[in-house]
């Protein structure tokens, strides 16, 4: 049975991966992935590296996977930063926003035409970042208190690392929503429409695609919930023992994506 859902992932036209745990952990890349993506590339798939961290820009990971001797060009990113941008864009175009976050998440809404506003915001968005400070927290919880609207580019509430784990965006947002009682609206994955943005830049259909991710909570459960093939790899934040916990599960659990190569 296993070798049978395997043989349909491999059939798959497009392939959506996560990046951290997936692809590497920190600064380390991960045992079988230059045989992954050197199989993508050599038989033609369409894929995309789609991660819910805010931080980088798509050419930041391009360099950042050239320096882990991966040679994927910019193309083939799709960050959290960049479907809240397009998600507040749509909903407010030429808006403002007060962000707690970095620069792959303040360019990517300079991109679709926002300001930053530290007065009187539409939005206070909050992301992945090193500047987390009480004084920043305090001026978020104010200004959502007076009326901006919150938005976090993904639930996470932790993220793997070399040596263990760091706070992501969920925990860093908690503090706002408890002092403002105040709920975020989270964009990055488990929100469909951030796959159904990763679908369209594919030019594919979701039947035609399968989603790489290492956690049940975001990756394997945005899969569920479009419809799409799931596949769980063990080389991040989720182990066998884990799997029970949950009221859903992958339909293939892998060891890493080395496995996928024939």
């Amino acid at each position: 049975m296993a070798d049978e859902l395997l043989g349909q992932v491999r059939g798959k036209r497009a392939f959506i991966c996560d990046m951290d745990g997936v692809i590497y952990h920190g600064n380390r890349l991960l045992p079988g992935v230059k045989e992954f993506v050197a199989w993508l590339q050599r038989e033609g798939k369409q894929f995309l590296f789609l991660t819910n961290s805010s931080e980088r820009s798509p050419l930041d990971l391009e360099r950042k996977l050239a320096n882990l001797g991966i040679q994927v060009g910019a193309e083939h990113y799709y960050t959290s930063a960049l479907a809240t941008a397009g998600f507040l864009a749509s909903q407010h175009p030429g808006g403002t926003a007060y962000v707690i976050g970095e620069t792959g998440l303040t360019n990517a809404l300079y991109d679709v035409g926002f300001s930053m506003n530290d007065t009187n915001p539409d939005y206070v968005v909050i992301g992945e970042t090193r500047s987390y400070s009480y004084e920043r927290l305090a001026k978020a919880v104010q200004l959502v208190s007076r009326g901006a609207r919150l938005i976090g580019t993904n639930p996470d509430i932790s993220g793997p690392v070399e040596d263990g784990i760091v706070p992501a965006t969920g925990a860093l947002i908690a503090p706002i929503e408890l002092a403002t009682g105040k709920k975020a609206y989270f964009i990055g994955k488990p929100n469909p429409l951030m796959m159904r943005h990763a679908l369209k830049r594919l030019g594919c259909r979701r039947e035609e695609a399968v989603i790489i991710g290492d956690r049940m909570d975001t990756d394997i459960i945005a899969g569920i919930e479009s419809d799409m093939e799931t596949v769980l790899v063990l080389t991040g934040v989720t182990s066998r023992a884990d799997l029970p916990r949950f009221p859903y599960a992958p339909r293939l659990v892998l060891d890493g994506v080395g496995q996928i190569v024939p």
